[in-house]
């Protein structure tokens, strides 16, 4: 029994907000309210001057697993978020096989048995992401996906995405969206500006690459009426048309990634390979209008992108390594420090993103708290300021390190269990 004394509970589901005591028993919050009686607790957590929340749910992760496991695999990945708080992910399929299969699901949803957090799997759009041939989704969500996106590479086949929503009305289920136009980009992960040139390089992606996916997306889900998901959302132009989509009636739904809302393409001259990802880091404006989408709820959800990548591949020249940078351990104190402390969101606003949000989205029983509910807290000191210094992922591929941010976890409680603890 674990018993949680005056942390002040903010609860994005039930909006409740109050300093009190919580009591976990076989995994369960077994109590919420003032608790005299401290004999049969195993652990007694003093939570003064610190906020208990539903465990943080991550929608957006690669843990390269099956295939790329020298960058992550399921069980670091697994620990690297607990550090975060987070007690939930949910996998993209672009791993070695691609999640197009049951035999590989299966693989990712046995290894995740023995992970210190709620790791849950997509599965890809079209075979082998090759954006051709859709995958049989009775079959992958018969065996435990969660969803469907083929990230990492856009659908161009408007046909073959025309189905696949059909499908995803039919039976209800959530397509996950990355939105680049291939055509429009000519050296990814860098926005095509004079930040682009002053890098030497030719050209970068251009938003447009963005904008005219997201906007033929937000139509076909306005006509097929599926519940659609406009991943890692950086350009202004393509914010303003989900909100727009949202206005007509359609089922869109949008995540914005940390280092997008925090950083912009001033930033890659500074930090080089290290603040390369796709689609990149806008202009300041931009940045100020996912801003605007975060607090009117055009965008609903923050979700980090986590993308591994090793030391060497890193260090190549820009144009030759690969996009992606790591987020997990970052992204709750990035959302604090950036949002919360400027005044953007309430501290139950920011929550509200990464847990009951993408709870909803992707039709998970967590991300709230409640007696009888299970165990799943976050325990953060959103006052405590600290120095991003190493990593509990694999990699080390972040923008961030020896930043200071505001925001420290103090612990994280999976399923009743304390999967990690501030040292």
């Amino acid at each position: 029994m674990i018993l949680i004394k005056n942390g002040r509970l903010i609860d994005p589901a039930s909006k409740r907000d109050e300093v009190i005591d919580i009591a976990v028993e076989n995994g369960e919050i077994i109590k919420i309210g003032k608790i005299k009686e401290e004999k049969g607790f195993e652990q007694i957590i003093d939570a003064t001057n610190c906020v208990v929340s539903p465990g943080l749910i991550d929608i957006h992760v690669h843990f390269r697993d099956p295939g790329f496991t020298h960058k992550e695999d399921i069980l670091t990945g697994a620990k690297s978020a607990a550090r975060g708080g987070i007690t939930t992910v949910v996998c993209m399929a672009n791993t070695k096989p691609v999640v197009d299969n049951v035999e590989t699901l299966n693989y990712v949803n046995e290894k995740a048995k023995d992970a210190v957090i709620n790791v849950l799997q997509l599965g890809s759009v079209t075979k082998s992401f090759r954006g051709k041939e859709l995958v049989d989704f009775e079959e992958l969500l018969k065996n435990g996906a969660v969803g469907f996106s083929d990230d990492g590479i856009a659908i161009n086949d408007t046909g073959i995405l025309y189905d696949a929503m059909k499908k995803a009305k039919e039976l209800d289920f959530v397509i996950s969206l990355h939105e680049e136009d291939e055509n429009f980009i000519e050296i990814a992960g860098v926005n095509d500006s004079e930040i682009a040139k002053q890098l030497g390089l030719k050209g970068g992606a251009k938003t447009v690459s963005e904008d005219i996916m997201v906007a033929r997306d937000c139509m076909i889900a306005l006509e097929t009426g599926a519940k659609v998901n406009i991943q890692h959302i950086s350009s202004g132009v393509a914010v303003e048309t989900v909100r727009f989509a949202k206005s007509l009636g359609a089922k869109v739904y949008a995540e914005a990634a940390p280092h997008h809302f925090t950083l912009t393409e001033e930033d890659v001259l500074k930090h080089g390979s290290l603040a390369k990802m796709n689609p990149p880091l806008r202009s300041e404006k931009d940045k100020q209008i996912l801003i605007e989408g975060l607090k009117d709820d055009t965008i609903e959800i923050i979700a980090t992108d986590h993308a591994p990548h090793s030391e060497d591949e890193k260090s190549r020249e820009f144009a030759a390594c690969p996009s992606g940078i790591i987020g997990l351990e970052t992204s709750l104190a990035l959302g604090i420090t950036s949002l919360v402390r400027k005044n953007h969101l309430s501290l139950m606003h920011l929550l509200e993103k990464m847990t009951i949000n993408p709870a909803k989205l992707y039709k998970l029983d967590k991300g709230y708290i409640k007696e009888g509910a299970v165990a799943d807290l976050v325990i953060f000191n959103p006052d405590e300021q600290w120095e991003v210094r190493d990593f509990d992922s694999k990699s080390s591929n972040s923008p961030f390190m020896g930043e200071k941010l505001y925001g420290k976890v103090k612990y994280t409680i999976c399923n009743g269990k304390i999967v990690y603890t501030d040292k």
